[in-house]
């Protein structure tokens, strides 16, 4: 199990020290930064578990702002200490299901240390889960496809065809769910895209759109998509469609 963590909060502050330094006696990796998109951006090889040390939530919003975006690029685990009216704020902004953990205060650090073990033994479960891109400019789709297929894969949502291949430059990925129409560079422009690309090029898509008619489906035929999907199917069977293809993929392997 990978004991990685990043702490972030005031370095100075005495809770602070003394939670990083649990976190440690308990075998934790522990990479601190300050509530600064800037400073945690810096951070290389950054790890998938953050802990959140909230001390004054007015001065975090942006922060927090930040780290609700960087949930939907990324998929990270968050845990969170603070007050209940802090952790009620966070929840505001960022929602309590994307919560993995809150420690309100005063805090027990070394059932915190003891909690966080836990919180990485699901992390690292959840990362065995195969990796799906949604591409979609409509957020209200892409939080509905993310909720829909999250008990079983790792889900990542860009809301654009070059925010895609921008992600797809950094992060590999088993499956790519593509709208077909999006401003400026619509989801069949996204597939070329990808097939010119031998980094990208075998990577499985598939198209999720509202698009049924015959001459949308013939103009990506030659491009080869997995499967054609409409986005007015029901979830159950969008995810057999999903759950079908990579038992297809894991029979081929043994063939």
């Amino acid at each position: 199990m990978e004991k990685r963590v990043l702490l972030i909060g005031g370095g100075k502050s005495f809770m602070v020290t003394s939670i990083a330094n649990e976190l440690k006696n308990k075998g934790f990796e522990v990479l601190q930064a300050n509530p600064d998109v800037t400073e945690v951006e810096r951070i290389p090889d950054k790890p998938s578990v953050y802990l959140i040390y909230i001390d004054d939530i007015d001065n975090m919003m942006e922060f927090l702002v930040y780290l609700r975006d960087k949930f939907v690029e990324d998929d990270l685990s968050v845990s969170i200490v603070g007050s209940h009216e802090e952790v009620e704020k966070v929840y505001g902004a960022s929602g309590r299901d994307k919560i993995a953990a809150v420690f309100e205060r005063p805090i027990n650090v070394k059932e915190l240390g003891q909690k966080m073990l836990e919180v990485v033994e699901k992390e690292e479960v959840r990362l065995q889960k195969k990796k799906i891109l949604v591409v979609d400019d409509d957020g209200t789709m892409l939080r509905t496809i993310k909720s829909w297929l999250s008990d079983k894969y790792q889900v990542f949502m860009v809301n654009s065809g070059m925010a895609a291949i921008t992600f797809l430059a950094r992060n590999e990925v088993d499956l790519i769910l593509l709208d077909y129409e999006m401003p400026v560079t619509t989801g069949p422009q996204v597939l070329q895209m990808l097939r010119s690309e031998p980094a990208t090029e075998k990577i499985p898509v598939m198209f999720l759109t509202v698009k049924s008619d015959k001459e949308s489906v013939m103009n990506v035929i030659a491009l080869k998509p997995e499967k054609y999907l409409l986005k007015t199917m029901p979830p159950k069977e969008l995810i057999a469609n999903i759950d079908e293809f990579f038992e297809s993929q894991k029979a081929k392997k043994y063939q």
